[in-house]
């Protein structure tokens, strides 16, 4: 073993909190290191005789803070393995070293590995001050955040929450920008400076939009947010949805969702997913948000009618989404790699098979056609299927193939609905020329679907045309001769060349 680290916890700033076996070690220790001289208790300490080696050096010559706790880490394991075996290396740090102190953390991971000693001496925490002089009860529900990592996925609005680490107005800044993501501009929040400090505390209650200009910020600065049972903060939040969607479900909620099944709204999901599309076809973000949470609407009552029956959740539903998408994203979150789309959608496949072979699947053993969702729109699934089909070799060596296939079909088209073949028979004709123009379609490169729905958007646009040129000469489009509107509707073609 090398020599042994000890750190001390200087308390929050208050010389008369320091508890006196601290004091004793602090006195006794042959080397004493401190994070930073920028402490009230080690300016008494000095005042004292106790001295100090700083790293203050250190926050000037790094750019970051992961870089200066880093530095400050490997000079002390250096330090320890420098000296003789079992010296003591005192290291004193702001507050309690196991609270919001990134350097002992660092420590702790490292001194093992080293075959370094390390013994941690607790403090009095800046929490133990927040309590007293903010005045609420952990208990009720409490959580910390450091400043620099605060998102608004970790924010609750139930909780009382403590942000430490707010060195500056520059992070205060970031701070309220990323309170704002849930809290209303004017939601009141507490700055606290030096709490507990004799003729250095100042707390100063401000609303958020305000946050930036309080004065004073410095090591010992923290903001405090004060719990909320007002749901409204929480409306952006998953949690806040589902648990409305368990109050409609419930005896006491709306009758029309309670008598909901996966059937009689199966509909429903279909038709908002085509509401989607269509705002996705129009450009039209706005209207897109509230299409993407109709959809999510009914995710959420499919999932909530299951969670009634035990079977999942909507956690359920994430987490197994979650887990896909890190699996499958090898070159993301994995050792693979990926230069292109072509290549991370091999990587996809790659993946997916596996995920069937842990499932028991043989993959290898399943229908090359196997995959493509049984109630597909028709032209949607004809294109998956060919290409699934393409994939194992039974495509068309050239474009002529394809081209031949399309007259024979429409030949044979004709030659039924000219004989009088049945309805049967000429549906079934009918099903082949539209199966032979997807196959066209794909050997091309372009999705038969969006390529309909744009000469559908086209013929909608036109055919409007003539219908308002018709209305402005008084006149309807069964008023009027398959002529006149021949002619508008060349019209419209030109204007839209």
């Amino acid at each position: 073993m090398s020599a042994k680290i000890t750190v001390v916890g200087l308390g929050s700033g208050d010389p008369d909190r320091l508890t006196l076996g601290s004091l004793k070690r602090l006195q006794g220790a042959k080397q004493r290191y401190v994070r930073t001289k920028d402490h009230p208790v080690v300016t008494w300490l000095e005042e004292t005789g106790v001295s100090f080696s700083s790293f203050d050096e250190v926050y000037e010559s790094r750019d970051d803070f992961p870089s200066v706790y880093l530095e400050i880490v490997e000079r002390l394991i250096a330090v320890a393995g420098s000296v003789a075996e079992g010296d003591e290396i005192l290291y004193a740090v702001p507050g309690h070293p196991m609270v919001a102190e990134a350097t002992v953390k660092l420590l702790r991971e490292r001194c093992p590995l080293e075959g370094i000693e390390l013994n941690v001496i607790g403090g009095e925490s800046f929490l133990d001050e927040a309590f007293v002089r903010l005045g609420f009860d952990p208990i009720e529900g409490f959580k910390l955040l450091d400043a620099s990592e605060i998102t608004g996925e970790r924010l609750d609005p139930r909780l009382h929450t403590l942000i430490g680490q707010v060195y500056d107005e520059f992070t205060a800044s970031d701070v309220k920008l990323s309170l704002m993501e849930i809290y209303p501009d004017d939601y009141q929040v507490i700055v606290g400076h030096a709490l507990g400090v004799d003729g250095l505390e100042q707390i100063v209650s401000v609303p958020l939009y305000e946050l930036d200009r309080v004065q004073g910020y410095g090591n010992l600065s923290l903001v405090y947010v004060p719990a909320s049972s007002d749901d409204s903060l929480r409306i952006r939040s998953f949690q806040r949805l589902h648990e409305i969607m368990t109050i409609l479900r419930s005896p006491d909620g709306c009758p029309w969702d309670r008598e909901q099944t996966h059937q009689s709204i199966r509909k429903n999901l279909i038709e908002e997913t085509y509401e989607v599309l269509e705002t996705i076809d129009d450009d039209d973000p706005d209207h897109m948000r509230e299409e993407l949470g109709d959809l999510l609407l009914q995710i959420m009552l499919h999932s909530q009618m299951e969670e009634e029956l035990g079977t999942f959740t909507a956690y359920d539903v994430i987490q197994e989404l979650n887990e896909k998408l890190l699996y499958r994203h090898p070159h993301v979150f994995g050792d693979l790699s990926a230069e292109d789309a072509e290549a991370a959608l091999k990587n996809w496949d790659a993946m997916k098979a596996e995920e069937k072979r842990r499932k028991g699947i043989q993959p290898e053993k399943l229908s090359a056609l196997s995959g493509v969702p049984r109630d597909l729109p028709a032209l949607m699934k004809a294109y998956k299927l060919q290409k699934k089909a393409a994939k194992v070799g039974f495509d068309w060596d050239s474009i002529d193939g394809v081209w031949d296939k399309l007259s024979e079909e429409i030949a044979e088209l004709k030659e039924a609905v000219g004989e009088g073949a049945t309805l049967e028979e000429q549906t079934l004709e009918l099903g082949d020329v539209l199966f032979s123009v997807v196959n066209a379609a794909r050997y091309i490169g372009v999705d038969p679907e969006e390529a309909l729905s744009l000469t559908i958007a086209k013929f909608v646009r036109r055919f409007s045309y003539v219908e308002e040129k018709l209305y402005e000469a008084g006149k309807t489009p069964k008023e009027s001769t398959l002529r006149e509107m021949d002619e508008l509707w060349d019209a419209a073609k030109l204007k839209e060349r």
